[in-house]
């Protein structure tokens, strides 16, 4: 029996229906929420980017800002704009839009803490936010989000397996996962035993940005496959880091590339923004 495939567009759609219904009640009572989004330079990928959020913000009644900045923009540059704007009450999420050019790469630890979402997973920290809660990435929270909605967030004591060691994906979705008291093992394209390791997983996260490096004796029966990668292939068409037609054979519920993870992201990038608005308010 071949896998349940987890539908990314529909999740998605009900995800901003769920957004947009918390923006018209923050809009009743006065609150307006509000997503900048910075891009440097003009990277056409990045572009077609920007004005997806930009729509997606549209449909949720969201405002938007959209912050252009030459290519040849400085990181102190750089980060005074990201500072002007966590200090603007009136703004409730910032996302800077990857990749940044070569003037621009240094890594931005300057936003407000209470929009620190990644750090602050890892921390735990204690301090003048601590009773709010942390508002998470929106591309792990994009990639645990279907099995969250198709398992009830029943991770506790479970084995859970993420290929990738990345800042950006594979790091971040270990922590996400450990917070919520699953088992978490960390691999990479180097870990010895990769396929028995992967194999004994009730959830792998796939996030090594290889295509089809995910084979189907890697996957455990029954198992749920979450596809984060996103790889140009030699057809010019999009594939994920897990050989689908494979790991489907096996796998309980598997999320496809394109249509998985990447509408999501996007979609809990939304609901982040509301929420982020919602705390603020309190």
């Amino acid at each position: 029996m071949g896998a349940t495939v987890i539908d990314g567009k529909a999740l998605a759609a009900a995800t901003k229906a769920e957004a947009a219904e918390k923006v018209r009640e923050l809009k009743s009572r006065g609150i307006n929420p509000c997503l900048a989004v910075i891009l440097v330079g003009e990277n056409p990928a990045s572009q077609v980017y920007v004005r997806g959020k930009i729509n997606d913000c549209a449909q949720c009644g969201i405002e938007s800002r959209s912050i252009n900045l030459p290519a040849d923009t400085t990181q102190d540059a750089l980060l005074a704009e990201v500072k002007k704007l966590a200090d603007d009450s009136a703004v409730h999420g910032i996302l800077v839009q990857l990749p940044l050019p070569p003037r621009s790469t240094r890594r931005l630890s300057s936003t407000h803490p209470a929009r620190e979402g990644r750090g602050r997973l890892l921390a735990r920290q204690r301090g003048p936010y601590a009773d709010r809660r942390v508002v998470l990435p929106a591309l792990h929270s994009g990639g645990l989000h279907p099995h969250d909605r198709v398992h009830g967030h029943r991770h506790c004591g479970q084995e859970r397996v993420v290929i990738g060691r990345s800042n950006i994906v594979g790091k971040p979705a270990a922590l996400l996962l450990l917070a919520k008291n699953a088992t978490v093992t960390i691999c990479h394209s180097r870990t010895k035993n990769l396929k028995e390791v992967c194999a004994a997983a009730d959830i792998l996260v796939a996030a090594v940005g290889r295509e089809g490096f995910v084979t189907g004796d890697m996957v455990k029966p029954g198992a749920v496959v979450i596809d984060v990668g996103i790889n140009r292939g030699a057809d010019g068409k999009l594939h994920g880091d897990v050989n689908f037609a494979e790991a489907a054979e096996k796998a309980a519920y598997i999320t496809p590339v394109p249509g998985g993870v990447g509408p999501m992201t996007r979609a809990m990038l939304m609901l982040n923004t509301v929420e982020a608005a919602e705390r603020q308010s309190r």
